[in-house]
C-alpha cells in the first residue's frame, strides 16, 4: 500500500514481533493468558466531575447566539407556565365568591354580611367573607370566568409552543456540538502517533469513538433542556410563592437544602460508578473485537471456552458496575419524591389554617399548593436527570482523554524539499529503543543507493520492520539521522516523506469497496488505463475476470470474498500504481502460493526497476538477487554484502540459510 496521502497510512501497520512494540498489560497488571484478555484498559487519568462538565459545556460556546435565543424562550415559556396557576386561583376565587354569594340574602351589602356573621359568633366565617369579594345575592358570574380561563389556556398554548421552538433550536445546537466533537476526535486520531495506537486496543478506542460520543449526544440533549427550565421554574414558581405568601414560601424551602444534601451523597457514590461502568463497556468492546477478528484461530486452537470465560467474567464486571450505578442514583428520585410529599403536607395544613383564619383566600391557598408541586417537580426531575448527566460527563472524560493524548510532533515550517528525487537513503549512526532500558537499534549506519534492492533478514525481534518504520518516520529517533536524496526526513512533512513511499505489507489491508477503487487507494487521480496496466502487471487481471462483476466486484470491510494471496496481490498493484521512489515490502510474497511468487518476483522486479528498495524476508529464496542483504541480530546489522558474498563468509547469513535449506537429519536409534 502507498504512503500517498499521509497518515492513511497508519492504519495498517500493526505491531509486529520484529517491532518489539511495547506489551501491552491486562487490567491489573497481571501478564500472560491469550490475547483478547488484555483487552481494555482503563482511562490514563481520571477528572473530576466539575471540570469535565465545564469542559463539556465549553465546547457549547460556538452556539451562543442560538443559546441566547433558547435561554430566552425558555424564559417566556417557564414565564406564561408558572403565570397560570395563579389565574386558575383567580377563577377558583370566582366560583367560591358566587357559591357564597348565593347563600347570602339578597339586597345586602358585603359589610352588613359580615357584621352579621360576627353578631352570630361565626368571626371566622366573617373573616372569610370580608377577604372575598362576595355579592350577596349573586351567583357565580360565568362572563368573567370564561374570560379568566380563555386567559390561562392562552398562557398554557403559547408556553407549550415556545417550549416546542426551544426544544427545536436545542436540537440544533446538540447535533452541531456532537458533530464537531466528532469531527475534532477523528482529526486528532489523524494527528496522533503510531505509539499511541500500538498502546490502545481497537475495541476500546472504538468504544470512545462511537459508543462515548453518543452518550454525550443524549446526555446533552435530555438534560441541557430539562435543566434549563427546570432552574427557571423553580426562580419563577419561588417569587410567586413569596408573592403569595412568604409564609407558606419559608415552609416550602426547608425541602431544599435537605434535598441538595441528599441528592449531593447520592450523586457522589453513582459518579465512580459510571465511570468504571463506561470503563468497562470500554474493556468488553475491546475484548470482543479481538476475540472476533481473531475467531478462526479460536476455533482452531480450541479456546472458546477460554473466550466465553473470559467474556463471561468481563461481562459480570460490567453488569456489576452498571447495577449499582444505576441502583445507586436511581435512589434520588424517591427519596426526592418522599422530601416533596412533607413539605406539600406542611403547605396543605398551614394553608388551610390561614384559609379559615381569612388571612389567605382559597384561591391562593389552591395556586400556593400547585406552584408547591412545580416547586418540587423540577427538584425531583434535576435529581433523576444525575444519573444521565453523570452518565454524559463520565463518557466526556473518555474522549477528552483521547483529544488531550500526545500528538505526534507538528511538520517543520517552512518544509525541506527533495529537488533530485533519486532514492538514496542514507542510515547515519541511528540509535532508537522502544523502552528507555531496552536498547533496540544502537549506532547503526548504512546506505541504499538509487534504483537498489536491499534486503533485511534476521531472526524475529531483531529489529528488520522498526528499520523501515523509521524511514517512514512512524517512529522518531533517539539519535543520529536518516536522509532522502540528502535531505534529512525529520526536515520534510510527513505527507511528503510518505507519498513518496510505496509500501506492501505481510499484512493485507483492504477498505469496503470495489476492486478498482482498492487499487486505485495509491494513486486517486489514476486513469483506467493505468488501473488496468497496474492490474496486469501484478497479475490481478488473472482472478478478476473470474468474478461475477469484474474490477467492479464489492470486498467487504474484512475481505472475506477474496482469498489471502488474492488480497496480497491487490495491495501490490496498489503500491505498483502509485510509482514511488522508495519501495518497502514486508514479507510481500508470503500469503500467495509457490507459481504465483514465481510470477510476483517478475512483477516486483519490474516494479523496482530504477527506485530504491527495502525487502524485509524470512524466506531468504526471495532476496537472493538484492544488491545488498543487511543480516540483523539484536538490532544490529552483523553482516552486509551480498548472497553469494555472506555464503562464502560462512557467518550467520550461512547459519540462517543453512537452516532453511538444509533438510533436518533423520533421528538414528540411539537417540530415539
Amino acid at each position: 500500500m502507498t504512503g500517498r496521502g499521509g497518515p492513511a497510512a497508519v492504519p495498517q501497520q500493526k505491531p509486529a514481533a520484529d517491532a518489539r512494540t511495547p506489551k501491552r498489560l491486562p487490567p491489573g497488571g497481571q501478564r500472560g493468558g491469550p490475547p483478547w484478555m488484555g483487552a481494555g484498559m482503563p482511562a490514563e487519568r481520571s477528572m473530576t466531575f466539575l471540570p469535565s462538565a465545564r469542559r463539556l459545556l465549553g465546547r457549547l460556546r460556538p452556539q451562543r447566539a442560538r443559546l441566547a435565543a433558547i435561554i430566552a424562550l425558555a424564559v417566556l415559556s417557564v414565564g406564561f407556565t408558572v403565570t397560570g396557576p395563579k389565574i386558575l386561583g383567580y377563577a377558583t376565587d370566582l366560583i367560591f365568591a358566587g357559591v357564597l354569594g348565593r347563600q347570602l340574602p339578597a339586597g345586602t351589602t358585603t359589610e352588613q354580611a359580615v357584621a352579621a356573621a360576627r353578631a352570630s359568633g361565626d368571626d371566622g366565617f366573617a373573616d372569610l367573607l370580608a377577604r372575598m369579594d362576595v355579592v350577596p345575592g349573586v351567583g357565580v358570574d360565568f362572563g368573567a370566568l370564561g374570560r379568566v380561563l380563555l386567559l390561562a389556556l392562552a398562557l398554557y398554548l403559547g408556553a407549550s409552543a415556545l417550549m416546542w421552538w426551544q426544544g427545536w433550536l436545542l436540537n440544533t445546537v446538540v447535533q452541531r456540538t456532537v458533530y464537531r466533537l466528532r469531527t475534532d476526535v477523528e482529526a486528532k486520531l489523524n494527528r496522533l502517533p503510531l505509539p499511541y495506537f500500538d498502546r490502545q486496543p481497537r475495541g476500546e478506542l472504538l468504544s470512545r469513538v462511537t459508543n462515548d460520543i453518543d452518550n454525550i449526544s443524549t446526555s446533552l440533549q435530555q438534560t441541557l433542556s430539562q435543566l434549563l427550565t427546570s432552574l427557571l421554574t423553580v426562580v419563577g414558581v419561588l417569587a410567586m410563592m413569596f408573592w403569595i405568601s412568604p409564609l407558606l414560601a419559608l415552609v416550602a424551602l426547608v425541602a431544599v437544602p435537605l434535598s441538595v444534601v441528599v441528592t449531593g451523597q447520592i450523586a457522589k457514590r453513582s459518579q465512580k460508578l459510571f465511570i468504571a461502568q463506561w470503563t468497562h463497556t470500554g474493556e468488553l468492546n475491546g475484548q470482543i473485537e479481538e476475540a472476533f477478528t481473531g475467531h478462526g484461530l479460536v476455533k482452531v486452537f480450541g479456546r472458546q471456552h477460554e473466550v466465553e470465560a473470559a467474556f463471561t467474567a468481563k461481562n459480570d464486571e460490567l453488569y456489576q458496575a452498571g447495577f449499582g450505578a444505576q441502583f445507586v442514583s436511581g435512589l434520588i428520585m424517591p427519596a426526592m419524591m418522599f422530601i416533596g410529599n412533607l413539605s406539600y403536607v406542611a403547605i396543605a395544613v398551614v394553608g388551610g389554617l390561614r384559609v379559615a383564619s381569612g388571612t389567605m383566600s382559597l384561591g391562593d391557598v389552591q395556586a400556593f399548593i400547585q406552584y408547591s408541586r412545580q416547586f418540587t417537580q423540577p427538584l425531583t426531575q434535576v435529581a433523576s436527570m444525575a444519573n444521565l448527566l453523570q452518565s454524559g460527563v463520565a463518557s466526556a472524560e473518555r474522549v477528552f482523554a483521547v483529544l488531550d493524548a500526545q500528538e505526534q510532533s507538528p511538520d517543520p515550517e517552512p518544509p525541506a524539499r527533495v529537488s533530485d528525487p533519486r532514492g538514496r537513503v542514507e542510515f547515519a549512526n541511528v540509535s532508537f529503543r522502544y523502552a528507555e532500558d531496552e536498547p533496540l537499534i544502537e549506532d547503526l549506519s548504512l546506505v541504499a543507493e538509487p534504483g537498489h534492492t536491499v534486503a533485511i533478514v534476521g531472526p524475529t525481534g531483531a529489529g528488520k520492520t522498526t528499520l523501515v518504520n523509521l524511514v517512514m518516520r512512524f517512529y522518531e529517533l533517539d539519535a543520529g539521522r536518516i536522509t532522502l536524496d540528502g535531505v534529512d526526513v525529520t526536515t520534510l512533512t510527513r505527507d511528503d516523506l510518505r507519498g513518496r513511499v510505496g509500501m506492501v505489507l505481510q499484512d493485507t489491508w483492504l477498505f469496503g469497496g470495489t476492486i478498482r477503487e482498492n487499487i486505485a487507494y495509491g494513486r486517486p487521480d489514476a486513469t483506467e488505463q493505468e488501473i488496468l496496466a497496474a492490474a496486469r502487471a501484478t497479475f490481478v487481471d488473472r482472478f478478476v475476470h473470474s468474478l461475477p462483476d469484474g474490477y467492479d466486484t464489492v470486498i467487504d470491510s474484512e475481505g472475506s470474498n477474496v482469498s489471502a494471496g488474492e488480497k496480497q496481490l491487490i495491495t501490490i498493484a496498489r503500491a505498483f500504481l502509485a510509482e514511488p521512489s522508495l519501495l518497502i515490502l514486508d514479507e510481500a510474497t508470503s500469503s500467495v502460493d509457490t507459481r504465483t511468487e514465481v510470477l510476483l518476483q517478475r512483477a516486483m522486479a519490474a516494479l523496482r526497476s530504477d527506485r530504491t528498495s527495502f525487502v524485509i524476508a524470512h524466506r531468504l529464496s526471495t532476496i537472493r538477487d538484492a544488491d545488498l542483504i543487511l543480516m540483523m541480530e539484536n538490532g544490529r546489522i552483523v553482516e552486509q554484502g551480498t548472497h553469494e558474498d555472506l555464503l562464502a563468509a560462512k557467518g550467520a547469513y550461512h547459519r540462517l540459510h543453512q537452516s532453511q535449506f538444509t533438510a533436518a537429519p533423520a533421528p538414528t536409534s540411539a537417540s530415539v
